[in-house]
C-alpha cells in the first residue's frame, strides 16, 4: 500500500516538470510551473479566464501523475530490495526537480520524472543496464548502417555528405567509434528491460478513485497522448 500522503508531498513540493512530453511510456504531464498547492499558478489561471471545471480537471490530472510517480519509486524500492540492492535514501519531498525535455521525448513524461524524483528507479535502471549483453556485430551494423553520425570534425566543415562520394578518412574509424556505439546500444537496451519489468511490476496495482493513471479511460479526465 502507498500512502496518501506520500503523492501529497510531492506535490507539495513542486515541479520543474516539462510542459509538454512524448515517447514511450506517457505524456500527461502536469503544466510548468504549478501543483495543487500552487495558489500563485491557481491566480495567473484565473487571470487568463480558465473556467473552474477546467482548473478542477487539471489539478485531478496533476494528482494522478504524481501518484505514477509514487507508485513506480514504490515498485523500484521493493524490487532493488528482492535483487539485494540497499534502496537509496529518497529524496526530499520538497526538492523541485527538473525533468530535461530529451528524457520526456525518450521515455514519456511520468518514467523521466519517476527517475529524477526516485533513487531506486536509478539504481534499479543501472542495474539493468549493467546486466545487458551488446555484441559485437550488433555494434558494427550500427556503425555501418548510421554512418552520418561519425564523419569528422573536418568532414561536417566541408559539408560532406555521408551518403555521396566520401573516402574513409572522412569517417571516425570504427575502433574510435566503437565503445561509445556500444555504450549507447546497452543503454537502449536497459531502458526497455526497464519498462519491461515496470509493465510487469504494474499489473496488479490497483489506484483508489481520483489516483488513476492519467491515461486511463475509464475516469472522465483521461489524457493520453503522443
Amino acid at each position: 500500500m502507498v500512502a496518501k500522503g506520500r503523492v501529497d508531498a510531492l506535490l507539495h513540493g513542486g515541479w520543474a516538470a516539462p510542459q509538454k512530453g512524448a515517447g514511450l511510456y506517457s505524456s500527461a504531464a502536469p503544466p510548468r510551473g504549478a501543483t495543487s498547492h500552487d495558489g500563485a499558478a491557481d491566480d495567473r489561471h484565473h487571470a487568463a479566464g480558465l473556467p473552474a471545471e477546467r482548473l478542477a480537471r487539471a489539478e485531478r490530472q496533476r494528482r494522478r501523475w504524481a501518484t505514477q510517480v509514487v507508485v513506480i519509486d514504490e515498485l523500484a524500492q521493493r524490487a532493488c530490495t528482492e535483487r539485494g540492492l540497499e534502496p537509496p535514501a529518497e529524496v526530499s519531498p520538497d526538492r523541485v526537480l527538473a525533468v530535461a525535455e530529451t528524457d520526456v521525448a525518450d521515455l514519456g513524461s511520468i518514467v523521466a520524472a519517476a527517475l529524477a524524483h526516485s533513487p531506486a528507479a536509478r539504481l534499479l535502471l543501472a542495474e539493468l543496464e549493467g546486466e545487458q549483453a551488446v555484441a559485437e556485430a550488433a555494434v558494427r551494423d550500427y556503425y555501418d548502417r548510421n554512418r552520418d553520425r561519425f564523419l569528422t570534425a573536418e568532414a561536417l566543415r566541408r559539408g560532406v555528405d555521408p551518403f555521396g562520394r566520401v573516402s574513409s578518412e572522412d569517417f571516425v574509424p570504427y575502433e574510435r567509434a566503437r565503445e561509445g556505439v556500444a555504450r549507447e546500444l546497452r543503454q537502449a537496451a536497459g531502458r526497455r528491460a526497464f519498462f519491461g519489468w515496470l509493465d510487469q511490476a504494474k499489473a496488479g496495482v490497483v489506484y483508489t478513485a481520483g489516483h488513476e493513471h492519467p491515461g486511463d479511460p475509464t475516469h472522465p479526465d483521461h489524457e493520453h497522448r503522443h
